[in-house]
């Protein structure tokens, strides 16, 4: 998108953006956060553990296929950000997708679409903490310290953090990032010479033969590509942080486009671009789930030190996450609150402006993730991964109803859309929704674990049902 064409795209065509905000819970924060810090939140949200960690039991699962799975959730996790791209240049909120379902979608539609974010990123900081002790654990040093230690420790770490004020969060988001695109372009360099040079890695040549010599692009099948798709999805799952983080920015019309229309190259190059060359230097059967698929190739090439490196990268890559899910959802609980939708303790701020009462709830889920990496440490990481994208992909469809209801509105005058738009509507908003359903009726392939998930629909049902009942009379009761 040319500078114009972002600039035009201003505070006058949404009057909502100035003045007292339509929704009470965007009252009280600070504007902090500057251009590079969106920027790089963005790129952080395209690179987490989905990549550094889980890519490595994909690769394992699926082969060279992963690299088409990638790119294809990579096209509709880029419409879910572009549709709520706009509905922030249409009004930024803190609030966020929660906002525009309380506007678009009314009090319930804002209920569910809060409580089952909460359960995304509550059980991915479960995901997160898990991924670090692993990463832990790769230095013998540590190897004696149970798995739950180094998970707990982590948690409040990180905790302690982020409760000093949106500036550090904005901060260490973006050193956090710097670091992960600075490691992966190193490493995408490397493995280039490595396969330019034809260097061996692990006894192993690296090239084509790489795959064709072992069993082709899909050696196990199409059906281990279907049922990786939903972990893929849990990969992209922090790209709509930039919605939330554009509540706290003074100039989100001019910045946000920017940091949406970069996200669609940055998923081609790191996530597509770095499994296509994992797979070239390595057969996928040596790819695992308990290792990073960049450390095992750094390992095999006789330098241990790079990868000390590399975990000690994506080590902060899963801190980066951690950070991000107590960032948004302790924004995303004070929208609910000042709403009456969420326990009232969620609205509190401390005197820098962090909310820290939805923090606070978040980080006692991410505790029974301690418990759980006690129980059975070496199931966590999946389990928790399949239950938080039940949390996403509810997410991520309530974005595309919000935006089929605003394009509806405002194909009758109700409302101005902005120049950044999706296109498309509403064959792409449907879409991405038929694409997101599928990929979690996939998981019913999956008997050990995926089954088991979608059987757990009915429970959460449930208890949004119960919970509605309860907290209804103070529903739209509050100040809005």
């Amino acid at each position: 998108m040319s500078k114009d064409a972002v600039d035009t795209a201003q505070v006058a065509d949404h009057p909502q953006a100035t003045g007292t905000p339509a929704d009470a819970g965007d009252a009280g924060y600070s504007k902090d956060l500057k251009a590079r810090h969106i920027n790089m939140i963005a790129i952080g949200g395209a690179i987490g553990t989905g990549l550094f960690l889980g890519a490595g039991g994909r690769l394992h699962d699926a082969g060279p296929a992963l690299a088409l799975a990638y790119l294809v959730c990579g096209v509709f996790a880029f419409f879910v950000v572009r549709a709520l791209g706009e509905l922030v240049l249409y009004r930024p909120s803190s609030g966020s997708f929660v906002s525009y379902a309380r506007e678009f979608l009314g009090e319930k539609g804002a209920y569910v679409a809060g409580w089952m974010y909460f359960l995304n990123w509550s059980t991915t900081g479960i995901a997160d903490i898990t991924a670090i002790a692993l990463y832990t654990h790769y230095w013998s040093l540590f190897t004696p310290v149970p798995q739950w230690v180094l998970a707990l420790i982590a948690l409040a770490v990180v905790l302690a953090v982020n409760l000093i004020s949106v500036k550090i969060f904005g901060e260490m988001e973006f050193w956090f990032a710097i670091i992960k695109v600075a490691t992966l372009v190193a490493f995408m360099l490397v493995g280039i010479f490595l396969l330019a040079t034809q260097h061996e890695v692990g006894g192993h040549t690296p090239g084509l033969a790489m795959i064709t010599d072992h069993g082709g692009v899909f050696p196990h099948g199409v059906m281990p590509v279907v049922l990786v798709m939903q972990g893929v999805i849990f990969a992209y799952a922090a790209l709509e942080l930039v919605g939330v983080a554009a509540g706290e920015t003074a100039e989100p019309h001019k910045v946000v486009p920017r940091a949406v229309n970069s996200i669609m190259w940055r998923v081609a190059l790191f996530y597509v671009g770095s499994v296509v060359l994992l797979a070239l230097l390595l057969p996928g059967s040596l790819y695992s789930g308990d290792q990073s698929p960049f450390v095992t190739v750094l390992s095999k090439i006789g330098v241990p030190a790079a990868g000390d490196v590399m975990n000690l990268v994506v080590l902060t890559a899963a801190m980066s996450s951690l950070n991000s899910g107590l960032y948004s959802t302790g924004r995303i609980l004070r929208s609910m609150a000042m709403a009456g939708s969420a326990p009232k303790f969620t609205r509190v701020m401390n005197r820098s402006q962090v909310p820290y009462g939805g923090i606070l709830l978040t980080c006692g889920v991410c505790v029974l993730g301690v418990g759980l990496n006690y129980l059975v440490p070496s199931q966590a990481f999946e389990i928790v991964l399949n239950v938080a994208c039940l949390g996403i992909v509810a997410t991520w469809v309530i974005i595309m109803l919000c935006h089929l209801v605003f394009v509806r509105r405002a194909r009758v005058g109700l409302l101005t859309r902005p120049r950044f738009r999706l296109r498309g509507s509403p064959v792409t908003e449907l879409a991405t929704v038929a694409f997101l359903l599928a990929c979690l009726g996939m998981m019913w392939n999956d008997p050990d674990v995926g089954r088991k998930t979608l059987l757990l629909i009915p429970v959460v049902a449930v208890m949004l049902v119960a919970g509605w009942y309860g907290i209804r009379h103070r529903v739209g009761k509050s100040a809005r």
